[in-house]
């Protein structure tokens, strides 16, 4: 009975102990922050007009689409509970990106056929007449060796690029003002996603630790461009990766900056459409410090997530 009582009382204590630190976990609010939509920007207006149609319509096209392919509604949820995730997030991510970034084919099949025409075409990830795996070697790059996992090492090589080289002349050579991923991993023009997911390499780089453990694929490598083109194009290989990053996403603001994002979809799509998830985490702590709460806010890609959540997970 001593035992008992000790061992109940030790429990009791833990639970104590356990509590203060769980309750720091805020839930971020369900639905929009801001009122109305925020402006969506000019380059995806412009986009979007030079292709005579509208968001209306793209939206509807893409909500069409899954609603009339339930074997991909199927994978979606399949995929989605192998990262623990729910399945609305994934549904956002594909509504944000083919309303304001590309049109949706009106197919699955299309996009099977769209990954099939790039197979065994010969490109490579490079600036110029460097290979980002040779610029990865620069002595700048050392600090990044020790890190343990894609994402880490990929996080770490993207900050040297910002410090070391963005608009800088280094050994005589001069690198772009522009992003990491935009100047050595877009080998047909800069911006340039794929896929269902529109999912950028430098991305799929960063997670593919992550998706070789969970959903056993191989793991991608820089020095083959075309097996990373492959992977982010094949629709059930996409499907992994854009899982892969929310789950991140989630993870990220629960551990950086204590709130949980898991309930609202509007803010996981609007870190898929803008990155740098753990960054943006840690700017929401800075600014939680002193006290007052204030919460992640959704872009006019995730305000539309969120605006039409109910018809999103009727689809579902």
């Amino acid at each position: 009975m001593r035992l008992t009582a000790c061992l109940f009382v030790i429990a009791t204590l833990c639970l104590a102990v356990a509590r203060p630190a769980a309750a720091e976990i805020r839930m971020v609010p369900e639905g929009n922050r801001h009122a109305e939509q925020p402006n969506v920007p000019g380059a995806s207006v412009r986009r979007t007009k030079a292709g005579r149609t509208s968001f209306d319509a793209k939206y509807e096209k893409v909500r069409d689409l899954l609603a009339s392919d339930r074997n991909l509604i199927a994978k979606i949820k399949q995929v989605s509970a192998a990262y623990g995730i729910e399945p609305i997030h994934m549904i956002g991510a594909i509504v944000g990106e083919h309303t304001y970034n590309v049109d949706a084919y009106d197919r699955l099949q299309a996009y099977y056929v769209k990954a099939a025409a790039y197979a065994g075409n010969s490109f490579r990830f490079g600036y110029n007449d460097e290979s980002v795996g040779e610029f990865v070697q620069r002595p700048q790059f050392h600090s990044c060796a020790g890190e343990k996992t894609s994402y880490a090492l990929w996080n770490c090589r993207e900050r040297v690029w910002e410090r070391e080289f963005r608009g800088r002349v280094v050994g005589g050579k001069a690198f772009p003002n522009n992003r990491f991923g935009a100047v050595f991993f877009q080998p047909f023009f800069a911006g340039q996603t794929f896929g269902l997911g529109q999912i950028n390499p430098l991305t799929a780089l960063m997670m593919t630790d992550m998706v070789s453990r969970i959903s056993g694929y191989s793991r991608l490598d820089e020095n083959n461009a075309a097996g990373v083109y492959a992977a982010i194009m094949d629709p059930d290989v996409s499907l992994a990766y854009m899982a892969a990053t929310i789950r991140h996403s989630i993870d990220a603001y629960r551990t950086i900056a204590g709130v949980d994002i898991s309930n609202n979809p509007g803010i996981t799509a609007t870190l898929y459409n803008v990155g740098n998830p753990d960054r943006r985490a840690a700017a929401l702590a800075a600014r939680n410090a002193g006290g007052e709460i204030y919460w992640p806010e959704e872009n006019y890609y995730g305000w539309l997530v969120n605006d039409r959540r109910a018809e999103l997970e009727a689809l579902l």
